[in-house]
């Protein structure tokens, strides 16, 4: 099992966070999910692909940041533009 960090754009609020934690704790093998709005990224946990979480997250009306990738690291134990429309 790992622990994934996704830097995400496009989330501006609450909102965003509850759409972005629903999509991405859906996807099979994911086993916990902590979005952290203000850094815009999203830590996952499980054994699921990193394809099939950037798709839920993109699904949902964000976009992962490519300049900035993705974090693999092993498992010891203002409103307007965003993807929820609340601009």
């Amino acid at each position: 099992m790992t622990v994934t960090i996704y830097n995400v754009k496009g989330m501006t609020c609450g909102h965003c966070v509850s759409t972005v934690t629903s999509a991405v704790g859906a996807v099979p093998e994911v086993s916990d999910v902590e979005v952290e709005l203000a850094a815009g990224t999203v830590t996952v946990s499980g054994s699921a692909s990193e394809q099939s979480v950037a798709q839920a997250i993109s699904e949902s009306g964000y976009e992962v940041d490519a300049a900035g990738g993705t974090t693999a690291l092993p498992l010891n134990t203002s409103g307007g533009g965003c993807g929820c429309g609340c601009g």
